[in-house]
């Protein structure tokens, strides 16, 4: 069974690039039937805070991306601690003292004798003397895992045959010196023991997917099926890295935007299909396919969110929206007709608060001074009512003929001494329900 997993660390609110990475990996497991697995990673027990447990819980609700189960890895330490042992009796695990100057110190001198930076394995030299001589000094040393020197090769579902020479990486450090279980052996375990089959995630891993390979071969597990997906860049190109604070999922709930917009464009941006916009979610699982998506960095602008927002809200029915409107305080027999009128010209449902204001409370007229005038002997022709459809229409033709006026002239000014805006819905839709809440009022 396809499973696969999306692996959060509860140390900040999710972004726009962490759902590219959810998203992806949730497709895959639906549209093979399969099982999608939340997997908090939260070994970091400093930076992990519950707070954002629950945040990325309810943005992932609010996204619709349903997960089968949820593990946390805090739980799984024993399991972690068992690997890590088993890594040790097969000779692949060893622990080195180096402080962080120290190293800086070797990377340095290697690049000056024009050597990959790679950490040298000088812990491998020291004696079970030396080692306790450098615990009593500096205390608990950090734990490597020892890598074979060979090619690491794999298919990857995005960037195509991979091969990374595994001298070129420095052995990696899977348990630091306080004891913390890093992602490296923690999600190796994890995937494992779980039966993930396939994970997708950023190009920034590659080098991780390499070594993470070695890992669980030593384990004795089978590697996944990797798929690297393009990083998302701003709309010039620049870095989204830094931008990423202010494209949290999060507020861009709050500014209204509407998941199935957000998921319709993250489902497309960046492969070789056109990002159009789609109703439900099974129609993004059935459209998905890994391997359309390329390996160029991809540009992300949050404006063209906004469209695709405007465009699901006018296809939505009134029923989708009834309880929003009717907390605007909408009479029910007026739903209908007020969803009509407003749902071409909202960008988000808040939107909808401003035109019920104006529908009820009415708008202050805006007549421009060289309006006045033709405003004033265009009131004296408006029909006593009731209106309808055709108002509009008949009351412009009658303003012309008795005033010459035509096309924009004769129009704007009319629609700004009734609505006080200069655009906005149907006039012919617009005349009927201001005279029925009128009526009501």
């Amino acid at each position: 069974m396809t499973t696969t997993r999306f692996a959060p660390s509860p140390t900040g609110y999710l972004h726009i690039g962490n759902l590219r990475t959810a998203l992806m990996n949730y497709l895959i497991a639906r549209k093979a039937g399969g099982t999608f697995i939340l997997r908090i990673d939260d070994t970091d027990p400093e930076r992990s805070q519950e707070k954002y447990v629950d945040a990325i819980k309810q943005d992932m609700e609010w996204l619709g991306l349903h997960w089968d189960r949820v593990e946390r890895q805090s739980e799984r330490l024993g399991a972690y601690s068992a690997a890590a042992d088993k890594l040790r009796d097969i000779g692949r695990f060893y622990e080195a003292f180096e402080t962080p100057t120290e190293l800086d110190l070797k990377r340095k001198k290697q690049l000056n004798m024009s050597k990959p930076p790679v950490y040298d394995r000088a812990a491998l030299a020291l004696s079970d003397a030396d080692k306790a001589a450098l615990r009593a000094e500096r205390g608990d040393g950090v734990w490597r895992f020892k890598l074979d020197q060979q090619r690491i090769e794999w298919k990857d579902g995005v960037l195509g045959d991979i091969s990374i020479d595994a001298a070129s990486v420095s052995d990696p450090v899977l348990i630091r010196g306080d004891g913390q279980v890093l992602y490296t052996i923690a999600s190796v375990v994890d995937d494992t023991e779980m039966g993930v089959t396939d994970v997708v995630r950023g190009s920034d891993h590659v080098t991780n997917t390499a070594t993470q390979i070695q890992i669980i071969e030593a384990l004795g597990g089978t590697a996944p099926r990797f798929a690297h997906h393009s990083l998302l860049t701003g709309p010039q190109g620049e870095a989204l890295s830094k931008r990423l604070g202010t494209l949290a999922l999060r507020d861009l709930r709050a500014q209204g935007v509407q998941p199935m917009a957000l998921l319709s464009m993250m489902a497309r941006l960046g492969s070789s299909d056109p990002v159009e916009l789609r109703m439900e979610m099974s129609e993004l699982v059935d459209g998905f396919d890994i391997t359309r998506f390329g390996s160029a960095p991809t540009k992300f602008d949050v404006l063209d969110v906004a469209p695709l927002t405007a465009r699901y809200l006018q296809a939505l029915p009134l029923a989708d929206v009834s309880e929003r409107i009717t907390a605007l305080g909408v009479p029910a027999d007026l739903a209908e007709a007020f969803w009509t009128v407003t749902r071409d010209n909202i960008a988000t449902l808040d939107d909808l608060g401003a035109w019920w204001t104006l529908f009820s409370q009415g708008a202050d007229p805006v007549v421009d001074e060289e309006d006045a005038d033709f405003v004033a002997q265009a009131m004296t022709l408006l029909p006593e009512g009731p209106f309808d459809g055709d108002t509009w229409g008949a009351w412009t033709a009658a303003v012309k003929e008795a005033t010459g006026r035509k096309g924009r002239g004769l129009f704007m000014p009319l629609r700004k001494a009734l609505t006080g805006q200069s655009h906005g819905p149907d006039m012919s839709a617009v005349m009927p329900l201001l005279q029925v809440i009128k009526a009501g009022a």
